[in-house]
């Protein structure tokens, strides 16, 4: 053989020598696992995504109190204009007639658990506008203001924080 085939062999022996080296080096690097500056990155940023779903969790449960809130003051003043509505002229000019039981503010509980949930409050006035009608307003807040002047209330039901709100005419 020739000498310089002879070198190009040896040559290309020590090459690839050398390459598989420099994959076992890398494979034994691959194998010892990760770094603790790649799990301490990691940890932190599992941390983050974490705290966003419990504070996403928490706010979804806030509304949903609040909504069911909102959807029980709605129904408490629906079913107020309701019972209105069943009554005569001469026993809505008398309302609230307190031998019937019927009061124009009322303190409820809905659970009955003891604990008072929402403040009631009821107007009825004959109408000005319409003969033989009148005006109707119910006006439903949290337990937090059941002892609140009434007349406060009536007047500024934003600052307190109404949940429900209405205000209809009944005609008879």
């Amino acid at each position: 053989m020739r000498p310089a085939i002879l070198i190009t062999a040896a040559i290309k022996k020590i090459q690839l020598k050398s390459r598989s080296k420099s994959l076992q080096k890398k494979d034994d690097k691959d194998a010892r696992g990760f770094t603790l500056i790649e799990v301490i990155i990691s940890l932190a940023l599992v941390t983050v995504v974490f705290v966003s779903l419990a504070q996403l969790f928490t706010l979804s449960i806030m509304q949903n109190l609040r909504s069911n809130e909102i959807s029980n003051a709605i129904f408490l003043a629906q079913q107020q204009i309701d019972y209105l509505r069943t009554l005569t002229s001469d026993e809505l000019n008398d309302f609230p007639n307190t031998t019937l039981g019927e009061s124009n503010d009322e303190r409820i509980d809905i659970n009955a658990d003891g604990t008072i949930d929402f403040r009631r409050i009821t107007q009825v006035e004959e109408s000005t506008s319409l003969i033989g009608s009148f005006d109707i307003m119910v006006v439903v807040f949290p337990p937090a203001y059941q002892d609140t002047a009434a007349n406060s209330l009536i007047t500024n039901p934003e600052k307190y924080k109404a949940r429900a709100y209405i205000h209809t005419i009944i005609s008879r």
